[in-house]
């Protein structure tokens, strides 16, 4: 490859490496001629050098640098396509692997680390050197024999890629050449001299993880930490069938894995290498092409999160299979063949912790398997870790002893810091009720035609004092929001005769300037910032900010005043300033010494209840707006607010409506309630 060759970057890299939104990179290229034209990509996802851009930037005033992990990531990203993305990485795994367990081969090969700008190998760039460093360059041309550094001998007489295969022997998947690339293999070693061989591979895979989020399932890292904590002992060897990059088995000391993919398997194992660890990783179908006999046969604990609706897990081929102890898995649930895998591979007496789908729990097809699970005692838990799953299993494989008389099920709703405490106490005692964050219930009252584990199903009933409280409140509430209703419909009457009145659109309002349109950027970093952000479920529902996001240059900030609407027809005024506007919402901004904002916004609401029902978004620009003086469209305004405080109202009062009737339900069942002469 050529030392020159530059570094290319995309939209959405560049707004990471300069700390914007990339509504701002569009901006910049839609706003500024000069600013650097593809060299690359495709019209959608263009690429652009990254040398220019840095010199863009800092021509235009904005600071910009980038890391030396970054600048790593970058020149990998430049060098492999998406398809070989995750090789490439786990090849440079593989190379810190070799410059961990060999430090001093570095300088036999000419890869002793150069000084960065701060003097010990690390340091930002600027984009000032076109990427590598003139340090790098030098030390290209001096003593260069016209081999690659992959070929050139050391004091032993092997090349670097000969002693990087033999070190890395204990890797998964075929040993593959390192890339010949010269510039990328130093700058791999600058960052690795700077923070370390695992921290920079860590690096890496989190770019990679990012990189590839659709694609490649990461077990949540505070779910990851509790599962290991719940059922890995002190010692031993735990195994994970599935796992992924390891994510898993990183708190471990002995870890076994299996994995589908040759590439994640490799990942996997630098990441756990690295960590001085006595890993063991295969790759293979783990349910197909069971890898782990002989001596890793049994585990002391298992942890994994299996892929989810896998039809074609190998139903047909594995009907006869011994590890379908419990019954055999049906061909539509595969994770209950993982359940069963995991247990087959867990010495008698020892853990399991494994995530499920939330349907897994009630599914009709797997009863009969849960059944048997329960009965044997070999299901322990069923956790559900937030509405809609996963729910985290708990199993124990039987070892002869007297299997408890009852399940644990926890409803965490997401607290996941209820789930040990009431773990640990169950294991303490199976037989007695614990903490208020779960409950037992007996094995015996779900077994019956429907086997359903659902922690949802089985909440524990509300004391009657409770219950009466709980009802006393939504009955208070829900008379005191119907009340309001009786005065809320608007002052509104028929004319003596229906006139009509003379009307221009939003587009023609425009022109004019006595409407602004603004639309939010099409993407924006979400979630937590300190921003806060209008959202279109906070516009339809009348809601204040409900988002979060950082500061951006692109972003539109909202006023008191503006007037919001959604695509599907849901319009506010806004009344507090400080919200930035998101995505899927256009603002109207008035001049309101001529046009009234809440005029504006029944008018199109209005248009939006009559567009056509087969159209999914409104033209607004032909929105048509009555044409009359700012005093008349006042007296209009009230009147729409006047409509859209009984929406409110009406929507407070459903709300409170079916709460009340919930609770009326379930209090006449279960016996907190009953009927009077008089109504309620």
């Amino acid at each position: 490859m050529e030392e020159s060759r530059d570094i290319t970057v995309n939209a959405g890299d560049i707004a990471r490496l300069a700390d914007v939104g990339r509504a701002a990179v569009s901006n910049w290229r839609r706003r500024h001629e000069d600013f650097p034209q593809p060299v690359g990509g495709t019209a959608s996802s263009p690429l652009f050098s990254l040398s220019e851009v840095a010199a863009w930037l800092r021509g235009n005033g904005k600071s910009f640098e980038v890391s030396l992990g970054d600048l790593v990531w970058q020149r990998i990203r430049t060098t492999a396509d998406d398809l070989r993305l995750g090789g490439l990485v786990g090849l440079i795994g593989a190379f810190l692997l070799f410059l961990h367990r060999e430090p001093g081969a570095w300088d036999e090969h000419g890869l002793r680390p150069l000084p960065g700008r701060d003097g010990h190998g690390g340091g930002g760039w600027d984009g000032r050197d076109g990427g590598y460093g003139r340090d790098d360059r030098r030390a290209e041309r001096d003593g260069h024999d016209g081999r690659s550094l992959a070929e050139r001998d050391g004091h032993d007489g092997r090349s670097l890629a000969e002693r990087v295969a033999a070190a890395t022997a204990d890797l998964p998947g075929s040993a593959e050449p390192l890339p010949d690339d010269r510039a990328l293999l130093r700058l791999v070693a600058r960052l690795a001299a700077a923070d370390g061989p695992l921290a920079a591979f860590e690096f890496l895979c989190e770019r990679y993880a990012e990189a590839h989020s659709r694609q490649l399932a990461v077990t949540r890292q505070d779910v990851a930490a509790l599962m290991t904590r719940l059922v890995v002992p002190d010692g031993g060897t735990v195994l994970d069938p599935a796992c992924g990059v390891g994510t898993l088995l990183l708190p471990v000391t002995t870890p076994i894995g299996q994995e589908l993919s040759e590439t994640n398997a490799r990942l996997a194992a630098v990441r756990l290498l690295l960590r001085g660890t006595s890993a063991r990783i295969t790759a293979g179908d783990s349910l197909r092409e069971d890898r782990l006999t002989g001596e890793l046969a049994l585990a002391d604990a298992v942890v994994c999160d299996p892929p989810f609706n896998e039809r074609a897990w190998g139903y047909e081929e594995l009907t006869g299979d011994p590890r379908w102890e419990y019954g055999l898995p049906p061909r539509g649930e595969s994770e209950l063949a993982w359940v069963q895998h995991c247990l087959a591979h867990v010495r008698p007496g020892g853990l399991v912790a494994i995530l499920m789908p939330a349907a897994a729990a009630g599914r009709r097809p797997g009863k009969r398997i849960r059944g048997n699970l329960l009965r044997a005692g070999a299901l322990r838990a069923v956790v559900s870790l937030a509405p809609g799953g996963p729910d985290l299993w708990l199993l124990r494989r039987p070892d002869g002893s007297r299997p408890p008389s009852r399940l644990l099920l926890v409803d965490a709703a997401e607290d996941l810091s209820a789930v040990e405490p009431a773990w640990r106490a169950y294991l303490e005692d199976p037989e007695a009720e614990p903490s208020a964050a779960g409950r037992t219930v007996r094995i015996v009252d779900l077994l019956d035609d429907e086997v359903d584990l659902t922690p949802a199903r089985h909440r524990p009933q509300q004391g009657a004092l409770d219950f009466a409280r709980d009802f006393g409140d939504a009955l208070d509430r829900f008379r005191a929001a119907s009340a309001t209703l009786a005065d809320a419909p608007p002052a509104l009457e028929p004319p003596p005769e229906r006139h009509d009145l003379p009307v221009t659109t939003i587009g023609e309002l425009a022109k004019a300037g006595l409407v602004t349109v603004l639309t939010a950027p099409p993407r924006m970093a979400s979630g937590a910032g300190p921003v806060p952000v209008l959202t279109a479920e906070d516009a339809a529902a009348g809601a204040p900010p409900s988002g979060g996001t950082v500061l951006d240059p692109a972003l539109v900030m909202v006023r008191p005043g503006d007037v919001v609407a959604t695509a599907l027809g849901a319009v506010r005024v806004v009344a507090e300033p400080g919200a930035a506007l998101g995505p899927q919402l256009t603002l109207y901004r008035v001049d309101p010494s001529r046009l009234d904002p809440h005029f504006l916004a029944g008018c199109l609401r209005s248009a939006g209840r009559s567009a056509h029902p087969g159209s999914s978004r409104l033209d607004v620009r032909r929105a048509r707006v009555p044409m009359l003086p700012i005093a008349e469209q006042r007296r209009y305004g009230a009147a729409f607010r006047e409509l859209t405080a009984l929406e409110d109202g009406l929507r407070e009062t459903a709300a409170r409506g079916e709460t009340l009737i919930r609770l009326g339900f379930d209090g006449l069942v279960d016996g907190h309630l009953r009927p009077c002469d008089r109504g309620v």
